[in-house]
Protein backbone atom coordinates (compact mmCIF):
# COMPACT_ATOMS: atom_id res chain seq x y z
CA UNK A 1 0.00 0.00 0.00
CA UNK A 2 1.27 3.34 -0.87
CA UNK A 3 1.48 5.91 2.00
CA UNK A 4 -0.37 8.91 0.36
CA UNK A 5 -0.26 12.68 1.89
CA UNK A 6 -3.17 14.36 1.97
CA UNK A 7 -2.37 18.46 1.06
CA UNK A 8 -3.10 20.12 4.59
CA UNK A 9 -4.10 24.01 4.67
CA UNK A 10 -2.73 25.74 7.13
CA UNK A 11 -4.82 28.59 9.46
CA UNK A 12 -2.90 30.71 11.61
CA UNK A 13 -5.07 33.22 13.51
CA UNK A 14 -4.32 36.25 16.32
CA UNK A 15 -6.07 37.81 18.26
CA UNK A 16 -6.41 41.67 18.22
CA UNK A 17 -5.13 43.24 21.21
CA UNK A 18 -6.31 47.11 22.42
CA UNK A 19 -4.18 49.44 24.35
CA UNK A 20 -5.46 51.22 26.93
CA UNK A 21 -3.46 54.35 28.21
CA UNK A 22 -5.62 55.93 31.54
CA UNK A 23 -4.47 58.45 34.00
CA UNK A 24 -6.39 58.79 37.27
CA UNK A 25 -8.23 62.28 37.78
CA UNK A 26 -6.28 64.70 40.10
CA UNK A 27 -8.26 67.41 42.16
CA UNK A 28 -6.53 69.80 44.18
CA UNK A 29 -8.89 71.31 47.36
CA UNK A 30 -7.74 74.48 49.21
CA UNK A 31 -9.43 76.23 52.30
CA UNK A 32 -8.26 79.57 52.74
CA UNK A 33 -8.10 80.29 56.33
CA UNK A 34 -10.92 82.31 57.71
CA UNK A 35 -10.18 86.37 57.36
CA UNK A 36 -10.70 88.31 61.11
CA UNK A 37 -10.75 91.61 61.46
CA UNK A 38 -10.50 93.09 64.99
CA UNK A 39 -11.94 96.71 66.02
CA UNK A 40 -10.49 97.59 69.11
CA UNK A 41 -11.88 101.11 71.18
CA UNK A 42 -9.37 101.87 73.59
CA UNK A 43 -11.56 102.94 76.88
CA UNK A 44 -11.46 106.67 77.95
CA UNK A 45 -11.30 108.20 80.94
CA UNK A 46 -12.22 111.73 81.46
CA UNK A 47 -11.16 113.18 84.77
CA UNK A 48 -12.58 116.92 85.42
CA UNK A 49 -11.08 118.54 88.50
CA UNK A 50 -11.48 121.73 90.21
CA UNK A 51 -8.62 122.96 92.84
CA UNK A 52 -9.67 123.08 96.10
CA UNK A 53 -8.57 126.90 98.06
CA UNK A 54 -7.03 127.56 100.69
CA UNK A 55 -7.77 130.34 102.78
CA UNK A 56 -5.16 132.38 105.00
CA UNK A 57 -6.76 135.75 106.81
CA UNK A 58 -3.56 137.04 109.03
CA UNK A 59 -5.51 140.58 108.93
CA UNK A 60 -5.76 140.30 112.82
CA UNK A 61 -2.19 138.58 113.12
CA UNK A 62 -1.21 141.99 111.79
CA UNK A 63 -3.49 144.52 113.52
CA UNK A 64 -1.97 142.70 117.51
CA UNK A 65 1.79 143.80 115.59
CA UNK A 66 0.45 147.27 115.37
CA UNK A 67 0.19 147.37 111.49
CA UNK A 68 -3.63 147.03 111.57
CA UNK A 69 -5.98 148.68 108.89
CA UNK A 70 -5.39 152.58 109.22
CA UNK A 71 -8.80 153.21 110.02
CA UNK A 72 -9.20 150.64 113.03
CA UNK A 73 -6.20 151.60 114.39
CA UNK A 74 -7.54 156.07 114.01
CA UNK A 75 -10.93 154.70 115.66
CA UNK A 76 -8.79 153.03 118.38
CA UNK A 77 -6.95 156.23 119.18
CA UNK A 78 -9.85 158.09 118.80
CA UNK A 79 -11.75 156.27 121.54
CA UNK A 80 -8.49 156.39 124.32
CA UNK A 81 -7.89 159.89 124.20
CA UNK A 82 -10.54 161.07 125.87
CA UNK A 83 -9.39 158.89 128.70
CA UNK A 84 -5.89 159.66 128.20
CA UNK A 85 -6.69 163.41 128.06
CA UNK A 86 -8.82 162.78 131.55
CA UNK A 87 -5.34 160.87 132.88
CA UNK A 88 -3.54 164.35 131.52
CA UNK A 89 -5.87 166.92 133.25
CA UNK A 90 -5.45 164.52 136.55
CA UNK A 91 -1.69 164.55 136.63
CA UNK A 92 -1.83 168.53 136.12
CA UNK A 93 -4.41 168.61 139.29
CA UNK A 94 -1.62 166.29 141.36
CA UNK A 95 0.70 167.70 140.45
CA UNK A 96 -0.50 171.65 141.29
CA UNK A 97 -2.16 170.01 144.72
CA UNK A 98 1.79 168.89 145.00
CA UNK A 99 3.00 172.51 144.59
CA UNK A 100 0.58 173.61 147.06
CA UNK A 101 1.56 171.25 149.79
CA UNK A 102 4.22 172.81 151.09
CA UNK A 103 4.22 172.04 154.52
CA UNK A 104 5.03 168.70 153.69
CA UNK A 105 8.56 169.52 153.10
CA UNK A 106 9.26 167.95 150.07
CA UNK A 107 10.88 169.39 147.18
CA UNK A 108 8.22 169.58 144.39
CA UNK A 109 9.73 171.28 141.51
CA UNK A 110 12.57 169.18 142.22
CA UNK A 111 10.49 165.97 141.99
CA UNK A 112 8.39 167.26 139.13
CA UNK A 113 11.68 167.90 137.22
CA UNK A 114 12.70 164.51 137.55
CA UNK A 115 9.89 162.61 136.87
CA UNK A 116 9.55 164.68 133.39
CA UNK A 117 12.98 163.07 132.10
CA UNK A 118 11.52 159.97 132.74
CA UNK A 119 10.02 158.06 129.39
CA UNK A 120 6.52 158.71 128.72
CA UNK A 121 4.15 155.12 130.05
CA UNK A 122 2.61 154.56 126.58
CA UNK A 123 1.25 151.16 128.06
CA UNK A 124 -1.95 151.72 128.68
CA UNK A 125 -2.37 153.47 125.20
CA UNK A 126 -3.18 150.34 123.31
CA UNK A 127 -3.95 151.25 119.66
CA UNK A 128 -2.92 147.29 118.67
CA UNK A 129 -5.11 144.62 118.13
CA UNK A 130 -5.42 141.78 120.73
CA UNK A 131 -2.87 139.01 120.30
CA UNK A 132 -4.04 135.37 120.14
CA UNK A 133 -3.21 132.15 119.12
CA UNK A 134 -6.59 132.42 117.18
CA UNK A 135 -5.49 135.29 115.13
CA UNK A 136 -4.89 133.73 111.93
CA UNK A 137 -7.82 132.23 110.39
CA UNK A 138 -7.41 129.14 107.91
CA UNK A 139 -10.01 128.22 105.77
CA UNK A 140 -9.88 125.69 103.07
CA UNK A 141 -12.74 124.23 100.43
CA UNK A 142 -12.01 120.88 98.79
CA UNK A 143 -12.40 121.18 94.94
CA UNK A 144 -14.84 118.72 93.29
CA UNK A 145 -13.59 115.45 91.57
CA UNK A 146 -15.72 114.41 88.69
CA UNK A 147 -14.58 110.93 86.86
CA UNK A 148 -16.49 109.45 83.59
CA UNK A 149 -15.00 106.19 82.42
CA UNK A 150 -15.89 104.54 79.48
CA UNK A 151 -14.89 101.09 78.87
CA UNK A 152 -13.14 100.18 75.73
CA UNK A 153 -14.93 97.73 73.09
CA UNK A 154 -13.68 94.99 71.04
CA UNK A 155 -15.52 93.85 67.26
CA UNK A 156 -14.76 90.70 66.35
CA UNK A 157 -15.59 90.17 62.95
CA UNK A 158 -14.98 86.54 61.57
CA UNK A 159 -15.81 86.51 57.38
CA UNK A 160 -15.57 81.96 56.56
CA UNK A 161 -13.56 81.69 53.24
CA UNK A 162 -14.75 79.28 50.66
CA UNK A 163 -12.89 76.16 49.71
CA UNK A 164 -11.59 76.66 46.05
CA UNK A 165 -12.07 72.96 44.52
CA UNK A 166 -10.11 72.48 41.19
CA UNK A 167 -10.65 69.18 39.29
CA UNK A 168 -8.45 67.71 36.41
CA UNK A 169 -9.87 65.49 34.31
CA UNK A 170 -7.51 61.90 33.59
CA UNK A 171 -6.76 61.04 30.40
CA UNK A 172 -8.21 57.73 28.50
CA UNK A 173 -6.57 56.31 25.33
CA UNK A 174 -7.82 53.42 23.67
CA UNK A 175 -5.97 52.01 20.64
CA UNK A 176 -5.42 48.91 18.72
CA UNK A 177 -2.10 47.99 19.85
CA UNK A 178 -2.46 44.99 17.50
CA UNK A 179 -4.97 43.60 14.78
CA UNK A 180 -6.84 40.79 14.77
CA UNK A 181 -5.97 38.55 11.66
CA UNK A 182 -6.36 35.10 9.96
CA UNK A 183 -3.88 33.29 7.49
CA UNK A 184 -4.48 30.63 5.60
CA UNK A 185 -1.95 28.96 3.92
CA UNK A 186 -2.55 27.06 1.10
CA UNK A 187 -0.67 23.48 0.45
CA UNK A 188 1.34 23.04 -2.18
CA UNK A 189 -0.17 20.64 -4.68
CA UNK A 190 2.38 18.73 -6.84
CA UNK A 191 1.03 18.14 -10.22
CA UNK A 192 3.52 16.10 -11.25
CA UNK A 193 2.24 12.87 -9.38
Amino acid sequence: MNNLSFPQIQISQQYGKIGIDADLGRQEIQQPRATQELITTPSVMEIDSNPGHLFIDNSKWHDALGHGPFLEVMNRIYSQSRSIALQGIAKIVEDGNRLAAIHTGENVVAALAKESTEDIDFSEYMYMGDASVDNIDIRYEAGELTIQFQPARVEHNVTINRPQIDYHRGKLDIYMLQYPKVEIIPPQIDMKT
